[in-house]
């Protein structure tokens, strides 16, 4: 089993558990006291290369990333340093989140806030928008294609975005079947973890235009971010290389090409 069919078969459990503790019917009811939704789509394609700043306590792949920080620190110093939007990761066991965390990040920020998770049943969708969530993140590779398809429709039915992740050709065309309007390029490999900057530039070629495309993984530097930029990409996704840096704020200014702090 891999590592990844190894987090969705764990996630399956505990959306199961989670509903049993808070049934549908009560996110349902909690959406009328939901706060008015963010247009993450639309911070992604403001002039330039967008970033969307990741907070992320560990990974399968690399461990711990940091401790030292709280969540509050992490967000208001993104924001400081330009962010387009937030990424907050939720899953728990294997990176450590929570919904909690989201919570939290959408208290106090004014950025749109994207649920990054293993989103595999409806009942995430509404947990999702109850918990305040801009757009959530729908993993290809993770997923049946007609579960990209229903999840797609039931997120757009609750006026979030959605971002459609894909790391081949094959996938890609499910995000294009279910005529999804944000797609994210992993350049990471999710059998192997290996990463691999050029998937983004070969599967680019195939992307109809009119789609915002977001590249995740493996970027660092504001050199990689204006190449990205000169081929056609809206925005990046990036996290490890942000929650690693020695000054957050610094790093993430440096990444969105604002060397001034706000």
């Amino acid at each position: 089993m891999s590592t990844l069919e190894r987090i969705v078969e764990t996630t399956r459990e505990e959306v199961v558990e989670r509903r049993e503790a808070r049934p549908l019917a009560q996110l349902e009811a909690a959406l009328d006291a939901r706060p008015e939704s963010r247009p993450f789509g639309e911070a992604l394609v403001r002039p330039g290369i967008s970033v969307v700043a990741e907070h992320k306590r560990r990974s399968p792949s690399a461990g711990e990333i940091r401790s030292d920080l709280r969540l509050e620190e992490v967000v208001l110093a993104y924001e400081r340093g330009s962010a387009a939007a937030l990424s907050i990761l939720t899953e728990g066991p294997n990176f450590g989140g929570s919904l909690d965390d989201l919570v939290t990040a959408r208290e106090i920020t004014e950025l749109p806030v994207l649920r990054k998770d293993f989103i595999v049943d409806p009942y995430q969708v509404y947990e999702s928008a109850a918990a305040g969530a801009d757009a959530i993140l729908l993993i290809v590779a993770a997923l049946h294609p007609e579960d990209v398809y229903e999840l797609h429709r039931e997120a757009r039915g609750l006026d979030l975005d959605v971002l459609v992740e894909v790391h081949d050709r094959e996938e890609l065309e499910v995000a294009l079947d279910v005529d999804a309007d944000v797609l994210g390029i992993n350049n990471r490999d999710l059998s192997d973890f290996s990463v691999d900057l050029e998937r983004t530039y070969a599967l680019l070629a195939d992307v109809p235009a009119g789609k915002t495309v977001v590249s995740e993984s493996g970027l660092h530097s504001r050199e990689q971010l204006e190449a990205l930029e000169q081929v056609g990409v809206d925005a990046v996704l990036v996290g490890e290389g942000l929650m690693r840096a020695r000054d957050v704020e610094a790093a993430c200014r440096d990444l969105t090409g604002h060397a001034e702090a706000l």
